[in-house]
């Protein structure tokens, strides 16, 4: 066996361990993800009535009725998106309000619901506002 074959076999099994140590770090972090999905979901099914978990899992959004004004509803989406204002029937504003970091679909509905729940007044004064966004992106 020459040096240069030597190097090739010592490069491919150096090759073979780092993907191997790879993928086992990408798997190990999958299923961490899932369980965190795992309890993100169960958490959102204690947080929600039974009617809301129907409208999220039917709809794909929850509709979060306003403490301070009875004409106000905010719908909360699913998945990542703007949550929609609706004043007496009409949409009148998009809001934006996220964590820093990555968190499961789940805790964002949560943090939407408990946050205009339990202080509507900071969680608007939190929320970046936009123009109502229509049907594929277009505004009002």
């Amino acid at each position: 066996m020459n040096v240069e074959t030597f190097k090739l076999i010592v490069a491919g099994i150096i090759l073979t361990i780092a993907f191997c140590v790879l993928g086992w770090e990408m798997f190990g972090n999958y299923r961490e993800w899932v369980n965190y999905d795992r309890r993100a979901d169960e958490l959102l099914r204690s947080v929600l009535t039974s009617e809301q978990y129907c409208q999220l899992t039917r709809l794909g959004y929850i509709d979060i009725s306003s403490t301070r004004d009875q004409e106000r509803t905010y719908r909360v989406p699913r998945g990542p998106g703007l949550v929609r204002v609706i004043e007496k029937g009409r949409e009148t504003a998009s809001l934006c309000l996220k964590p820093l970091e990555k968190v499961p679909d789940a805790d964002i509905v949560v943090m939407h619901k408990l946050l205009i729940e339990a202080d509507e007044e900071t969680y608007l004064q939190t929320a970046n506002r936009f123009a109502p966004v229509g049907i594929d992106g277009w505004y009002y």
